[in-house]
């Protein structure tokens, strides 16, 4: 089913598996940014955002890593520490979601330093209002989309704030865009299955819960992957986190439901620490016979970032591969739009 590109086309008709293809150009977008920059004394950074929005920053403590605490929230407050010392950086795409709204709100109200990352909406008309930094998103078909563009804005705050040194992160970037566009070549709906390892994996996932798991540095795109299959495939999934993982999720495994439905992916790096590359192996040994075997995805690239990336856009050929097999556009997300609106 996969080799017949007038289906593919057909059923992805908002062209997701082009929009992965080309995630690559994210990473060298240009910001402008919009109103006043006066950030002094940044002791913390809090990042408020949900979904894909802060994904972007999960990636953070992977690479770069900043020499400052920074929290990721993904809720309506803020961690009661805020104050004038503090960055908070609000970001949605839409500009309309209203966890992120109402922590912009906490933080006015501690008086926090502000930047937002919008695309529109009202978090991007409060920012004009304000004079705040603004750094807009270009459009995509879906939020979830534009993760990579927001990664990048990110970065460039986190430069403005003098946090993160753009003469090191800049030509990293470049030479991770590159490998990944080289990458996703061979993942293209026009390479046939047999040399395809996305269409091959999406194929083992068909009719089963998906557990996707990743160490300390992969999470992130263990956490991408399971968001890839929630949204582009409309398909049940979780992921987990090693080193945890050992101490309690790894005895669940070993008893009931003696029949398991699942799909097992391990993200491993050999750039994790060796303990947790250890972890990964002896859990395997331990748990076979007694979980579905797991499908290793082995990152590749020479440094963290290109692992990072091109582990979560491999994902993202795959989530969408399976929705495709799965009968469905893999683009839109029409639940979630009748839950606002329910929830309104």
């Amino acid at each position: 089913m996969l080799d017949d590109l007038k289906l593919i086309h057909q059923r992805d008709a908002e062209d997701a598996l082009g929009i992965a293809e080309k995630q690559s150009g994210q990473l060298l977008h240009a910001f402008e940014v919009q109103g006043n920059v006066s950030f002094e004394n940044v002791y913390n950074v809090v990042y408020a955002g949900m979904g894909g929005s802060a994904l972007a920053a999960d990636l953070i403590a992977t690479w770069p890593g900043i020499a400052v605490p920074f929290q990721v929230v993904r809720d309506y407050e803020l961690p009661p520490y805020v104050d004038g010392d503090t960055l908070v950086i609000v970001a949605s795409y839409s500009g309309n979601t209203e966890e992120t709204l109402s922590a912009l709100e906490a933080a006015e109200t501690a008086g926090a330093q502000i930047a937002v990352i919008a695309g529109g909406g009202k978090l991007h008309d409060h920012a004009v209002e304000k004079g705040y930094p603004l750094l807009v998103l270009p459009k995509a078909a879906q939020p979830r989309y534009a993760m990579l563009y927001n990664f990048r804005a990110l970065l460039d705050v986190l430069v403005l704030a003098g946090l993160l040194d753009a003469s090191k992160i800049i030509p990293a970037l470049e030479q991770a865009a590159a490998k990944l566009a080289e990458s996703a070549a061979a993942w293209r709906p026009d390479v046939p299955t047999s040399q395809n390892p996305a269409k091959q994996l999406a194929q083992e996932l068909i009719g089963k819960s998906v557990v996707v798991y990743g160490g300390p540095k992969m999470y992130p795109a263990a956490w991408k992957w399971k968001i890839g299959c929630n949204e582009n495939a409309k398909h049940v999934a979780w992921a987990g986190r090693y080193p945890e993982f050992n101490h309690n999720e790894f005895l669940g495994w070993s008893k009931q439901p003696t029949d398991k439905p699942y799909a097992v992916i391990d993200l491993r790096s050999d750039l994790e620490h060796p303990r947790v590359q250890k972890r990964f192996e002896v859990s395997a040994r331990l748990l076979s016979g007694m979980r579905p075997e797991p499908y290793v995805v082995q990152a590749e690239g020479d440094t963290i970032l290109e692992q990072l990336l091109w582990t979560m856009v491999f994902g993202d050929f795959v989530t969408i591969y399976l929705g495709i097999l799965n009968g469905l556009n893999p683009a839109p997300v029409e639940l979630i739009e009748t839950f606002k609106k329910e929830l309104n």
